[in-house]
C-alpha cells in the first residue's frame, strides 16, 4: 500500500520547457513569440491578399507560421500542465491566464493567413502542389483547413471571435475546471476530492459504493445551478457561432475537426444504440446474476464481482503489466513507452489539487508528450495508464511530421489509446489460468468496452439532446436531469435502477465542457480497435510494422487511407457491426464462464 501513497509516485518534471512560473526564459520567448508573429504578418499579408504568391512564397509562409505556432505552443504547454496539476494556486492560474491572453494577442497577427489560404482557388493549389514538393509535403494540413471553407467568417469577425475567446468560451471553461475542483464530498467523516470518492464507485463492498456514490451526489449538488450556467452559457455560445458560420446542425465542427463523414458519425450512434439490448442490457442482467439481486443499482454497474481480487496494483506492478504487453506487441512501442517513466513525462497520484481524470498531452513535436493519471491502484487505473500510454507513444511516433501534420483528429488518436488496452487485457487473461479470475477480468473487461462505446454514446445522446433543446431556451437543472436520466436509461437498460442520487452525475462530465462532442470519438475508438484487433489476431501479415505506419502518419491521411491496409473501412455499412460483435462475443464467453 505504501507504493499507493501521494507522496511515493512518480510527479511529472515539467523543466524540459521552463525551470518554472519564475523562469527569465519565458518572458524572454514571450517576446519572440510577439516578434515573430508580427514579422509574419508585416512579410506575408500583402503577398497573400493581392494573389501575388508564388508556391516558394507558400512554402515560406508555411514554414513560418509553423514556426511561431510551435513556440506559443511550448508557451501555452507549459502553462497548462503546470495548471493542471495546481488548480488550487492563485499564482499558477493567474500564470496560465497571462500566458493564454498573451498568446491569444500575439495570434491575431496570424489570423489572415489561413483565411487567405482558404481563398485560393483549388486549381491553382492543385498547380502549385505538382510544382513544389515541399508544398506537396503540407497538402494534408491544408486539405483538413480548406474543409472549414465554407465556415469561415471575414477577417474581423474571425478576430473578434478569437479575441473574445478569453472573456467568453474559455471564462466558463475555466470558472467550471476550478469549481469542480473546489468540490469536497464527504465520506467517513474525511473530505475526498472528485478523483477519490468516484474510486470508491468500484470498492469491493457494497455499502461503501453505495455511500460514495450519494456523497457524489450531495456534493455535485451543491454548486449544480452553477454548473448548469455554465452549460447553457457554452450551448448557446455555440449555437450562436454554429449559426454565423452556417454549420447545418450542431456536431457538424466536430465532424470536420475529426474529418469523418456525418453519415460514418451517424452510422456509429445507430449501430451502438441498436446493439443496447445485445450489449449493457443483456450483460448488466448477468451481473445482477452474479451479485445475487434482481436488478442493480446504478453504483453496482462497475462492481469487481465476489472472486475479484481486492489487493491495491502497486504502481511499479502496473508499470510492469503495461510494458510487457506493448512489448510482446513491439519493441519499439515499449522502447518509446518506457521514456515516459525514466524521464519523468508522467503526472501519477491523485490529488485534491490535479484535474480529475486522466489524458495525454501532445504538446510540441519539437519535445515530447506528457501524461496526467490520477492513479489508486486498481485494474481500471492499470488500463487507463495503457490507454493514456498508448496515445503518448502515438504521439511521440507522429512527431516527426511537424506541428502541423503530426496531429491527430479525436477519432483515430482514441486508436492507438485503445489499442493498447486491448494489447495489456489480452496479455493479462493470457497468463490467468484461474476460471474465477478469468471470469472477473473478462467481466472488467466487458465494463470498460461498454463504458468506452455504450456509455460514450449515451454522452453523446444527452449533449446533443441538452444543444438541440437549448436552442428553444434556457434549461433547468430539472430539465437536464432529466434528459440525463433518460439518455442514462436506454443505454443501461431494464437491469439497472435509475437512482434519483444520479441525476447530478451529467456535471462531472468534462468533456461536455471542454470538447463538445468529442465523446463519440471513445466510441469510434473502441470499435475500430475491436476490427483492427480481430485482424492482428486472424495473423495478417506485417500487421505490428503496418501498425507503427498508422501511428507514424499522425494527421496526414484520412481513415479510410490508415484502414486500407488493414481491409477495413468505416465508410462500410457493416464495420460498426463487426466491432460491437467483439464485445458480444466476451459476454458469451462471460456468460459461459459463469456456470463453469
Amino acid at each position: 500500500m505504501s507504493q499507493l501513497n501521494a507522496t511515493d509516485l512518480p510527479r511529472w518534471d515539467l523543466t524540459d520547457f521552463y525551470q518554472s512560473i519564475d523562469d527569465q526564459a519565458i518572458l524572454a520567448e514571450l517576446a519572440q513569440a510577439e516578434q515573430l508573429a508580427k514579422s509574419f504578418h508585416q512579410r506575408f499579408e500583402a503577398t497573400f491578399k493581392s494573389d501575388s504568391w508564388s508556391p516558394t512564397d507558400l512554402v515560406a509562409a508555411i514554414e513560418a507560421y509553423e514556426q511561431v505556432e510551435e513556440l506559443m505552443g511550448k508557451l501555452i504547454s507549459y502553462a497548462y500542465l503546470n495548471y493542471a496539476t495546481h488548480l488550487t494556486d492563485s499564482n499558477v492560474v493567474k500564470f496560465f491566464q497571462m500566458i493564454q491572453e498573451k498568446i491569444t494577442a500575439f495570434s491575431t497577427h496570424l489570423i489572415f493567413f489561413t483565411l487567405d489560404l482558404n481563398k485560393i482557388d483549388e486549381a491553382i493549389l492543385l498547380q502549385a502542389y505538382g510544382s513544389n514538393e515541399s508544398l506537396h509535403h503540407y497538402k494534408p494540413w491544408i486539405e483538413s483547413l480548406r474543409l472549414f471553407r465554407p465556415h469561415q467568417l471575414d477577417h474581423n469577425l474571425e478576430q473578434l471571435f478569437h479575441e473574445k475567446s478569453l472573456t467568453s468560451r474559455n471564462a466558463w471553461v475555466r470558472l467550471y475546471d476550478e469549481t469542480l475542483a473546489s468540490l469536497t464530498f464527504t465520506y467517513e467523516n474525511q473530505l475526498l476530492p472528485l478523483a477519490q470518492i468516484l474510486d470508491l464507485l468500484s470498492h469491493k463492498e457494497s455499502q461503501v459504493r453505495k455511500t460514495a456514490a450519494l456523497s457524489l451526489s450531495e456534493g455535485l449538488k451543491q454548486r449544480l445551478p452553477l454548473f448548469a450556467m455554465v452549460t447553457n452559457v457554452l450551448a448557446k455560445d455555440k449555437e450562436i457561432e454554429d449559426t454565423w458560420r452556417q454549420y447545418p446542425h450542431s456536431v457538424a465542427a466536430r465532424n470536420l475537426s475529426n474529418q469523418v463523414e456525418d453519415e460514418v458519425v451517424n452510422a456509429l450512434v445507430e449501430a451502438v444504440k441498436h446493439n443496447y439490448k445485445n450489449l449493457s442490457h443483456r450483460y448488466y442482467q448477468l451481473k445482477a446474476k452474479c451479485l445475487r439481486v434482481d436488478k442493480l443499482d446504478y453504483w453496482d454497474r462497475n462492481a469487481p464481482l465476489p472472486e475479484a481480487e481486492d489487493k491495491p496494483i502497486a504502481w511499479d506492478e502496473a508499470r510492469h503489466i503495461v510494458l510487457e504487453a506493448y512489448q510482446a506487441f513491439s519493441p519499439e512501442m515499449s522502447e518509446i513507452g518506457t521514456r515516459f517513466f525514466t524521464k519523468n513525462w508522467i503526472d501519477v497520484p491523485a490529488l485534491a489539487s490535479k484535474q480529475s481524470g486522466a489524458f495525454a498531452h501532445p504538446t510540441i513535436p519539437s519535445a515530447h508528450p506528457y501524461i496526467l493519471l490520477n492513479y489508486q491502484g486498481k485494474l481500471r487505473d492499470v488500463m487507463t495508464l495503457a490507454h493514456e500510454l498508448g496515445h503518448g507513444i502515438h504521439q511521440v511516433l507522429a512527431s516527426d511530421l511537424g506541428l502541423f501534420l503530426s496531429s491527430t483528429p479525436l477519432t483515430i488518436a482514441e486508436t492507438a489509446s485503445v489499442f493498447g488496452e486491448m494489447l495489456t487485457f489480452r496479455s493479462l487473461l493470457q497468463k490467468t489460468t484461474s476460471v474465477s479470475q478469468k471470469r472477473s477480468l473478462i467481466a472488467a473487461k466487458i465494463e470498460d468496452m461498454l463504458n468506452t462505446s455504450v456509455r460514450q454514446i449515451a454522452f453523446f445522446e444527452f449533449e446533443r439532446e441538452v444543444h438541440n433543446r437549448r436552442k428553444a431556451g434556457e434549461l433547468s437543472v430539472e430539465e437536464l436531469n432529466a434528459i440525463w436520466i433518460e439518455t442514462q436509461g436506454e443505454a443501461l437498460g431494464p437491469w439497472v435502477n435509475l437512482d434519483p442520487a444520479l441525476m447530478p452525475y451529467w456535471s462531472y462530465i468534462s468533456h461536455f465542457i471542454h470538447a463538445p462532442f468529442y465523446v463519440y470519438a471513445y466510441a469510434f475508438g473502441d470499435c475500430l480497435v475491436n476490427s483492427l484487433y480481430s485482424v492482428y489476431q486472424q495473423g495478417h501479415p506485417d500487421f505490428a510494422a503496418k501498425y507503427l505506419k498508422l501511428l507514424q502518419a499522425g494527421g496526414s491521411k484520412r481513415h479510410h487511407e490508415l484502414l486500407a491496409p488493414f481491409n477495413l473501412d468505416a465508410r462500410d455499412s457493416e464495420f460498426w457491426q463487426k466491432g460491437l460483435n467483439v464485445i458480444i462475443g466476451l459476454i458469451d464467453e462471460f456468460e459461459t464462464l459463469m456456470d463453469a
